[in-house]
């Protein structure tokens, strides 16, 4: 559907993209993750058109749309601050690019109360000033004026940054509704790992104008392809070398130890459920403790050097600080770079 090839991106001597190559899928839902300043907003203006790349071509359906022009594109954007105008009501902002493209008032009445009612505005809302609405309608306005255009693809810049926590989580689960109620292929960017996780089917990791990884979520944060990956999505434990040395004891798998080595938070175990694999047995004994309702996060003192764990809460297993037990690990879930 989507092909990014070869493609540079630079400012002056500043190279903000280098050798991007990466496909998606019709219909897929891909998010480029990545920290500020990584390029994943960049990439997404230049498949716009708002940025021409330095060098290589983008294909969209295996045409080059590299030097077409924005508006012929067919590609809908959803931005960080909405971009809505605050002088006209809901209807008319949904109605301004079907105005634009000389549709009859029939035509544009049918199309706006349609894409409404799937996004879940009704006609009430459809005649409030926008800014008498809230964050999350405002949001599900700006995708009903992307949509109603009938975009072969539709991209959103951040579209969740500026809700507060609870309303983000309520409107990942809308966004995914929507993108699969229409079939859409959606480009998605965040630097949020967690909304990356719950919302795509593939993600591409950015770094320095570099895409560390692409892969489904599993894939992304079982098995990161690098040590910037792997620290950068979810909890994890840095492995000291002491620990590694007592690790190197009962795996059959020895682990360099000059290199860095991590197993993620909830990979750390005080009890184990499957005997007949070949765990590694570590004594440690508790010195801190962080209580977040659902889990609780311990850290462990083993030799001097902290480890990590999440418990889910059963109200069966709590410990105390200064309490000594075992924790084990399986050498499969240690990666090392």
């Amino acid at each position: 559907m989507i092909e990014f090839k070869n493609i540079e991106i630079n400012y002056g001597n500043f190279a903000a993209i280098r050798n991007l190559n990466l496909e998606v899928k019709e219909g897929e839902f891909f998010t480029l993750l990545g920290p500020s300043g990584c390029g994943k907003t960049t990439t997404l203006r230049s498949l716009v058109g708002f940025v021409t790349p330095t060098s290589g071509s983008i294909f969209v359906k295996g045409a080059d749309i590299t030097n077409v022009p924005v508006e012929k594109r067919e590609i809908s954007m959803v931005f960080q601050n909405y971009a809505l105008f605050p002088t006209m009501n809901v209807y008319e902002n949904i109605a301004f690019g079907l105005r634009v493209k000389k549709m009859t008032k029939k035509q544009i009445d049918d199309e706006v109360r349609d894409i409404a009612d799937k996004v879940d505005l009704n006609d009430e809302q459809l005649m409030k000033k926008v800014s008498e609405l809230s964050g999350g309608q405002q949001q599900r306005v700006a995708i009903a004026r992307a949509l109603v255009l009938k975009p072969s693809i539709l991209v959103m810049d951040e579209p969740l940054s500026n809700l507060d926590a609870s309303l983000r989580v309520q409107l990942r689960k809308e966004l995914k509704r929507i993108q699969k109620a229409f079939g859409i292929t959606t480009i998605y960017v965040t630097h949020d790992q967690e909304e990356a996780l719950t919302l795509s089917d593939r993600i591409a990791v950015f770094n320095k104008g570099i895409v560390e990884q692409a892969g489904t979520p599993y894939d992304i944060y079982n098995y990161s392809a690098t040590e910037f990956v792997c620290n950068f999505i979810g909890d994890i434990n840095k492995l000291a070398q002491p620990v590694l040395e007592k690790i190197n004891l009962q795996s059959a798998k020895p682990f360099d130890l000059k290199k860095a080595a991590y197993v993620r938070t909830e990979r750390v175990h005080t009890a184990l459920k499957d005997t007949g694999k070949d765990f590694i047995q570590l004594k440690a004994k508790v010195v801190d403790i962080e209580y977040f309702g659902l889990y609780t996060k311990y850290a462990f003192d083993i030799d001097g050097a902290v480890i990590k764990n999440i418990e889910k809460e059963d109200g069966m297993t709590i410990y105390s600080i200064g309490d000594e037990l075992d924790l084990y690990l399986h050498s499969s879930d240690i990666m090392q770079f």
